[in-house]
């Protein structure tokens, strides 16, 4: 089913349930009732839709229809695959707020910051569509006497994205751009939690004119995840995701000779300093922790406070939370919409109690939230714990949720080894107004991503992401020059052509060039 007669079914009362499709070699393919699963709008707390459940058939069936589609598409002019592009990119555009109401219907993030989801994954889109500069080799002629060289990059061959929840257009479209602009075929396993704005994805790269079988699409679970990490015609992985899960797809894929990237948990750490500007730190915490409901891999979730900072930023941070507005993401002046779903909503709340349990200070408690006009929603209030330490699971764990933890130390030296003596390590930032410390920071501390002043250091389109230690496995980020050398394979070909009568005389000694 389309995604307008999805919007159109879910929106008429007492229609039945819409049905999503799998997208495989350029359309949609319908599956039975007994084959799917609810999708539901977590502000309401109802079942809107069923997406399929697929598996290892599924798998194979998209497998075999991008292999088919591969040797066309890698060798179609790079100038010809740049303008389905940017016909791509066109449609994006002119659809990217009914992409935003399908992320909030999905995930419950608020409207304005689902349409900016749309809008950063639209950066990486423009990025593809410049992509034809950034393929182009190395030559050099005369390496050697009447000796050439050069280099070219070609695809892999059929790429695959496994991405998560959270963000159903961004990570998406943060991977299969670059992959298919460099020639690769592509299949998506998007969450089936968010599936609506995937749906629509899928059908505005046929109206831009794609080939069939260059983009599909494939719904499922542990089935459907590990069909393609162990199909022989797979041939490069990038996933997000959990820890567990991107160690088994790292590990298996690679064993399998195939070419994968994980980027996993997160338990970023914000440090502030005495001389922060404490409105700055307390916007900036809020916005990063309980944004998105807390559901971003790059959420700030540990406040580590330096001498008196904690002292003076708690009360600020108070402020802000008591003038929090919780309710449905397409409500105006909304702040935090509701947990994604009814599970995940009751794994916070047992995070929360073991916070209490484990000595830290329950500032604010966001479990007895509820929604006045929506009590079925999986809404959730905020929570703030004080003084927690290195010793505490919620120290250690990801919660991924609108929990926030301040710790307290005394010396910036004892700051920096806690965030570098962490598990996870994704992202980090550090609030000061003294430009030697912050310069220190950077040079000093194990983290891959660094917001100085700024709290969710995820850059521009055209820059990698990426994290370390539990944080990623592998050794290239996502996006930018690292996602076209992930997506490519580079070749180097020497060239010789003698002189006419000059070939030289028959030689055992090793080349030189000379």
């Amino acid at each position: 089913m389309t995604t307008e007669a999805t919007r159109a079914a879910t929106e008429a009362p007492g229609a039945p349930l819409p049905i999503l499709s799998h997208w495989i070699d350029g359309r949609p393919v319908e599956v039975l009732p007994e084959a799917t699963g609810p999708v539901y709008n977590p502000a309401t707390g109802k079942v809107i839709a069923r997406v399929p459940r697929g598996g290892a058939a599924e798998v194979d069936a998209a497998v075999t229809a991008a292999r088919a589609a591969f040797p066309a598409w890698r060798d179609m002019p790079l100038i010809a695959r740049s303008q389905i592009f940017f016909a791509f990119r066109e449609r994006m555009w002119q659809h990217r707020e009914e992409l935003a109401r399908l992320i909030t219907r999905d995930h419950g993030k608020t409207y304005p910051d689902a349409l900016t989801e749309v809008l950063r994954g639209l950066e990486t889109v423009e990025y593809a569509c410049g992509l034809p500069t950034l393929l182009a080799g190395m030559n050099t002629p005369g390496v050697s006497t009447n000796v050439d060289a050069h280099t070219l990059r070609q695809p892999v061959g059929v790429a695959v994205g496994i991405t998560p929840f959270n963000f159903p257009v961004m990570v998406p479209t943060w991977i299969y751009p670059i992959a298919l602009a460099c020639g690769n075929t592509f299949i998506l396993k998007p969450s089936s939690h968010t599936p609506g704005a995937t749906q629509l994805q899928a059908e505005l790269w046929k109206e831009a004119g794609l080939p069939d079988g260059v983009f599909n699409v494939v719904y499922g679970g542990r089935e459907a995840v590990q069909a393609l990490v162990e199909h022989p015609g797979v041939d490069a992985i990038q996933f997000v995701g959990s820890t567990a899960v991107g160690r088994y797809v790292y590990e298996t894929g690679t064993h399998l000779g195939k070419r994968v990237t994980s980027f996993t948990s997160a338990k970023n750490a914000m440090v502030v300093l005495p001389d922060a500007d404490m409105e700055l730190a307390a916007d900036a915490a809020i916005a990063s922790g309980y944004g998105s409901a807390g559901e971003r891999c790059m959420a700030q979730t540990l406040i580590v406070t330096v001498g008196d900072a904690g002292d003076r930023l708690r009360p600020l941070m108070e402020e802000r939370i008591a003038r929090l507005n919780v309710g449905p993401g397409m409500e105006p002046g909304v702040d935090m919409g509701p947990i994604y779903s009814a599970e995940h909503r009751a794994s916070v709340i047992e995070w929360i109690d073991r916070g209490a349990t484990e000595g830290a200070e329950l500032v604010v408690d966001g479990r007895p939230f509820r929604h006045p006009d929506s009590p079925d929603g999986f809404f959730l209030g905020v929570t703030l714990f004080d003084h927690v330490t290195p010793e505490m699971k919620v120290f250690n764990e990801e919660i991924f949720g609108p929990v926030l933890g301040m710790v307290r130390v005394s010396t910036y030296g004892e700051a920096l080894g806690l965030v570098n003596g962490h598990q996870y390590a994704n992202g980090t930032a550090i609030f000061t107004t003294d430009g030697g410390a912050a310069r220190r920071y950077e040079l000093d501390v194990d983290v891959p991503m660094i917001g100085i002043n700024v709290p969710i250091p995820v850059p521009a389109g055209y820059m990698s992401f990426g994290g370390a230690k539990l944080s990623a496995f592998g050794d290239l980020k996502m996006r930018g020059e690292d996602s076209i050398r992930f997506f490519t394979r580079e070749k180097e070909v020497t060239v010789r052509w003698p002189e006419p009568g000059r070939r030289p005389a028959l030689s055992l000694v090793f080349p030189s060039n000379s």
